[in-house]
Formats: C-alpha cells, structure tokens, sequence
C-alpha cells in the first residue's frame, strides 16, 4: 500500500473532541430518577469490553499510560524521551480510539492507525510495567496495515477482519448463512451470539450471557445444546450452544440493572429491568424481548434508556448486535414539539406513495421524546433511535422513537461545510441544524414506523388478503411474495437490510418534509406552502444537506474490496443520484478544474417541490414495496444498482477530492456519575473538551 493509500487510514488531527452537555438537565432530577440513571449508566458501561477484534488490549495500554502520566502528560513525555508531536499523537490517537470503542471508526468500519512512528508509542509505554505489558499484549495491532483486508471489518472469507466469527479463519458465508437459517427453523434468535467453527468442524453458538452452563429451566428452544443438522448444506454437521460468552462482563451488566430495577419509578420500569437482568444473566432473548416489551409501555419517563445487542450494521452478516446502552435525561421543551409530530403522523402516512394495503392497519402511536444523553456506551452515538428491531413488536405492539438532543446542538471548533457554494453557505450554516432536526424527527417516526410486512404468520394464517393479494404499484398485478413463517426482515435481506432501511427511512423523511405543514410543526412557517419562506429556507437545507451527505459518503467506500464499509453512506448516496438522475436540471454537480478541486453541489431550490420530490416519491415507492412484499431478488438488486459506486469517476475522482475535503467526526467526552452509599446521592463530573478530557473520562470509569 502506498503511502497516498495509506495516508486515509491515519488518525484524525486533530480529532473533533465535543463535551456532552448535561448537567442542568440531571441536576433537575429527583435523587430516585439520579440514581435510576446512574445504575442503567453503570450498565450500560460495564459492556464497553464487549468490542471489535484488536480493542481490548489497546484501550487497556491506553489507560495504563495515563495512569502513568498521573495528570502531568508532559512530565511524561519528557520521561519517555517523546517531542510534543509525537504526544500529541498519540494523545490525538487515544481520542478517536475512545470515541469509537475500538481502533476501527463506527462511521465506516475502518481502521485508524497513529500519526507517528511505532518508537514514540514503545517509548510511552516504557514509563510503566503495566502500560508496557498491554503494549506487548497489542501484538502490534496499533500500527499494522500490512494486509489491507484487515483495515476493514468484514467477512474472514473475504479477507476482513471481524469479532463475530472468532478463531474461525476459514468459515464460509455458506456456512454462516446456513447456521443463520437454522436459527431461524429452530426459533433461535442471533442478536447476542457469535458464531466459530471449530478445527473438528463443529459449529458452536457462543451466547453473551453470565451464566457459563444452560439454564436450569432450559434455553430460548429448550433445554438441549447439541443438534445435528437435519438438512441443508451442513447436513450431518453438529451445532452446539455454548454458554457464558462475555460471562465477566454480562455478569457485572445484569447485577446493575437488578440495581436499576430496585431505583425505578414504577412496576413497568422494574419489569422492564428484572427483564433485563434475566436475559443478560441467562442469555435469553426471548426475556429480552419481553424488557422491549415494557420499554415500549414505559411512556413518558423522565429517564430514558435502552441497552443489549441492539444494532446489527457490524456483522457483516447484518443479524448479530454490537453491544449498545444509554441513560438519558428527557428535554420537555423539545419533547412537546415531536409530540405534535406523533399526533400528526396518522394525517401525514397516507401522502406517501403506496395505497393502504401496504401499510399499518393502524399507526401504533410511539411516544417521541428529545433526549439529553447521560451515558452512551458504544461505537458511536447516533441523533435519533427508533427500536426495538423485531418485526413481531414492531408490528403488533409498537415501538419508540428518541432524539438526542445534546447530539444534534454539539459543535465542534470550526466546522467547515465543503462542496456547499459560496451562494448557499450562509443559509445552509444558518438551517442546517434546524433543517437536520426535522429530517430526523420524520426519519424516526414516520420512516422506520412506517410500512407493513406482508406475512404468512403461522403456516396458512396470513396478515394480508391471501386470496385476493393486493396489487403491486410496481407491477400492477396481486404481488407473488411475501414473508414466510419464522422469516424477518432482517433474515430475508440479510447483510444489505441495513443500508436499505436507512435509505427507505431516509426518502420519507425527504418526501414528508415537503409538507409545510410537517415544518410548522418545527415552527417554520405557517403551514401554507412557501418555498421561498423560512420554512422553505428549511426545506433547501434539508435537500442541500442529503446531497451534500450522498457525496460526502463516498469517503465509506473502499476502492480494493469495492464495497460499502457503513450503511447509512450507502443509502446517502443511493439518494444523491436519485437527485442527479431526477432530471430538469434538479441537481448537479458542478466544476471546472479537472481534478474536481473546486466541486460544488448546484441545487435548484424551486425544483424540489417538483421534479426533486416525484424523484424521491418513484425512488420510495420501489423500495419500500420490494420490503413490504419480501421480494429479495428485485429488492437487491434495484438497491445495488442505485448505490453502486464504480471505480473511475465516483470512486477515484470524486472520491479523492472528497479525502482531500474531508471533516474529522465528532467524538464526544461523556460525564461520569459517582453514587454515594451512605447519602443515596449521585453527583455528576463532567470533563474538559479535549483528548486528555477523554481519556481520563474513561480511565475514572475503570476505578469506579
């Protein structure tokens, strides 16, 4: 690898290091509400080790270093022999190494490595025997970069690296597909398992759990750990369940939220928790559906949260989750506005491009909250969540929808806006923020809570007209596919489920902020249409910043594999060509120079309403049927198509001037909450905006 290659795998300098503001909001708490927090912010924590392949060992030599430096980090340097350069990588590198939870960036599942030689590293960790004993233990995963395959999170087959499928160097994505439909068969849920082949070629299921032996009362399918493969390509082959995975960890997990239980504010809280608790320390994800379940009936709390193997964009097989907790203050201020969104929802629904019968019979109305986050435990920390993920919830029950408030106000020094005209900079500086609220606000509620599946439940019980199907918009004829028994969405689509929904999600929050009236709801405008209104000030921004995202995306798409490396850039820039494509000179990019130096993105504002919206409705509409209806094969490959890269101009012109252009992402310093036994109080520590305010974050975390 060159060094030009290489040079976009280096570490962020500096890295865009943001506090977490929060203290006026859990000051106004209750001392009950505090320590409620506290013990789900403990929680959530206590899984930080349950981390991607490499991570481990390093943030222990990280911690150990600053213990070492003891608060005077020139003192140290000056001991280990290291000029302010190479401290200031290494302390640069910690940074983003923290913010991420783990050396492979959230946003992207790509490998950082530090901005100066191995020695500088070798000499900080000579200060100490411990900071020198987790440095060895590293292996020299800090700084390699000899295979380029390994710089990037994926499928061992295809020469990637991943801490789903541990000590498994030659399992297939045969295998692992087979073992997946399995699962789905016997009604064994993926979201808290990994899975290794063993050199005997057994193919063993390790459950997150703190349990390290079955339940007494037996698992999620009973109480047998070992089956032979009835049929299929693993036919013959055994498939055991091995309990404990994470045992230390789960077990620490599940005694803190039997503490949040005992804190909560009423008996839905403390089921949801007990809830918790039985599935993290017997490894069942049945009781975990069971904790979403009570989540989902927990309506309007003061604290919020969330935690278990939620999200599955990392698994490259997109069904196994990456460990993910938050405890967050509710804003009432903010809240009340997404709460008229929510009341609006049924009346906005129906003006997307699909006829009923591909939609909820009835809106389960979500409560809709703005929060200001206490503790976010995970790779990254998104705007907006909209959970649980199982379909059978989802569609029957409901689920929730949360902003994060102090995520969407945090600024970083000196934020640029690259490949925004000078025309359109000051009003997109200006509404950015305003326009991001509304694009997420609708992308929450009303795109991932829009939509019906259809299902054949239980076999022949279908959730649609099975005689009479309804007819596809797509085809005009009664739609052929649908759901089968045991099938999710997830199953059916597999590893490309991920960047599809987001895109879909995506597209109806760019169709539905069109309606005023969904702008008046922000409080932009009075409802009426007016593109040349603030509130289509809004709008231009909104629109301005999905192009200027799409474009930005193809930073995540690595040029050796060809390949996608984070879903939602994916379906960003599946959305700017749609914009591209829409014609009428809607969107363009515009330059002159021939190495694309001075790229900017030309938007036609009075468009939008017209050819801009009809392009994103045709794009939605497509999308959306071909998930409604389980029609995988048209699904993929109209998706694939749509964000399909290639090397030549996209992936080597654009894209270089892009790296050339790029902004380092945001990592955020958190607090952290030190409860006094003897009082029942819980006080609040916050850190200063920079790379040593983040490390002793985290190193105050280890003694707590």
């Amino acid at each position: 690898m060159n060094a030009q290659e290489l040079s976009q795998y280096l570490a962020d300098a500096p890295p865009a290091v943001v506090r977490l503001e929060i203290a006026k909001h859990f000051k106004a708490l209750t001392d009950k509400q505090k320590r409620y927090a506290h013990f789900i912010s403990r929680a959530s924590l206590a899984g930080n080790r349950i981390s991607p392949p490499e991570a481990e060992s390093i943030y222990d030599f990280i911690i150990a270093v600053n213990k070492s430096a003891a608060g005077d980090w020139k003192a140290l340097a000056q001991k280990a022999g290291v000029d302010e350069e190479g401290l200031t990588a290494f302390l640069n590198y910690s940074a983003q190494f923290l913010g991420n939870s783990g050396n492979y960036k959230s946003f992207g599942d790509s490998k950082f490595l530090p901005r100066c030689d191995e020695s500088v590293f070798a000499a900080l960790a000579a200060t100490s025997p411990e900071a020198e004993k987790h440095y060895k233990a590293t292996n020299g995963a800090i700084f390699s970069a000899d295979k380029p395959g390994l710089l990037h999170l994926g499928f061992t087959e295809d020469g990637h690296t991943t801490t789903y499928y541990p000590d498994s160097p030659d399992i297939t994505k045969e295998e692992i597909a087979a073992v997946s439909k399995w699962m789905e068969d016997k009604g064994l849920l993926p979201e808290n398992t990994r899975l290794q082949k063993t050199k005997d070629g057994v193919y063993e299921l390790l459950i997150a759990s703190a349990k390290t032996s079955i339940p007494s009362n037996g698992g999620d399918i009973g109480k047998d750990t070992e089956f032979v493969v009835e049929k299929g390509p693993l036919e013959g082959k055994t498939i055991k369940l091995v309990y404990g995975d994470y045992a230390k960890e789960m077990k620490a997990i599940a005694a803190f939220t039997k503490q949040a239980a005992e804190n909560a504010e009423n008996e839905t809280q403390e089921k949801m928790h007990l809830a918790y608790t039985d599935s993290f320390d017997g490894g069942s994800l049945l009781s975990f559906k069971d904790s979403q379940r009570h989540w989902i009936r927990d309506q309007g709390p003061m604290v919020e949260c969330n935690i278990g193997f939620i999200e599955t964009y990392r698994d490259p097989a997109g069904v196994r989750g990456e460990w993910e907790g938050f405890a967050a203050v509710v804003n009432l201020e903010r809240t009340r506005a997404f709460g008229e969104l929510v009341r609006s929802a049924p009346d906005l629904i129906p003006l997307l491009p699909w006829s009923k019968d591909f939609e909820k019979d009835k809106f389960l109305s979500p409560d809709f909250t703005s929060l200001e986050i206490l503790t976010f435990c995970g790779s990254g920390i998104p705007a907006g969540i909209n959970i649980p993920n199982y379909d059978d919830i989802r569609q029957q029950e409901g689920f929730k929808n949360v902003s994060l408030g102090n995520i969407l106000s945090a600024k970083a020094p000196n934020e640029k806006a690259p490949f925004v005209s000078d025309a359109d900079l000051d009003l997109f500086q200006k509404y950015r923020d305003a326009a991001f609220e509304v694009q997420v606000g609708l992308h929450e509620l009303t795109g991932h809570g829009c939509g019906k599946l259809l299902q054949e439940t239980a076999p022949g019980v279908f959730n649609f007209d099975h005689e009479n199907p309804p007819v596809s918009p797509l085809t005009g004829k009664p739609v052929t596919t649908w759901y089968k028994p045991g099938q999710t969405w997830g199953s059916v689509f597999g590893g490309l489920a991920g960047a599809y929904e987001e895109c879909r999600a995506e597209l109806v929050a760019m169709h539905l902020s069109c309606e005023f009236k969904a702008l008046k709801i922000f409080g932009f405008g009075d409802g009426t249409v007016d593109i040349d209104g603030e509130a289509g000030d809004v709008l231009y921004a909104a629109y301005l910043n999905m192009a200027r995202a799409g474009l930005t995306s193809v930073e995540f798409w690595d040029p050796k594999s060809q390949k996608w490396g984070q879903p939602h850039c994916q379906a960003r820039f599946a959305i700017l060509k749609c914009f591209l494509e829409a014609g009428d000179d809607f969107c363009k990019l515009e330059y002159k120079n021939d190495d694309l130096s001075d790229l900017i993105i030309k938007l036609d504002r009075s468009k939008i309403l017209t050819s801009g919206r009809k392009a994103v409705a045709e794009f939605l509409q497509k999308i959306h049927i071909y998930k409604a209806t389980a029609d995988v094969e048209n699904g993929a490959k109209f998706f694939t198509d749509m964000s399909s890269v290639g090397l030549e101009y996209w992936g080597t012109k654009v894209r270089d001037v892009v790296l050339k252009n790029k902004q380092p992402r945001k990592v955020f310093v958190q607090p952290n909450t030190y409860l006094d036994e003897a009082t029942g109080k819980v006080e609040l520590k916050e850190y200063e905006a920079s790379p040593e305010g983040m490390i002793q974050s985290w190193a105050d975390r280890e003694e707590a």
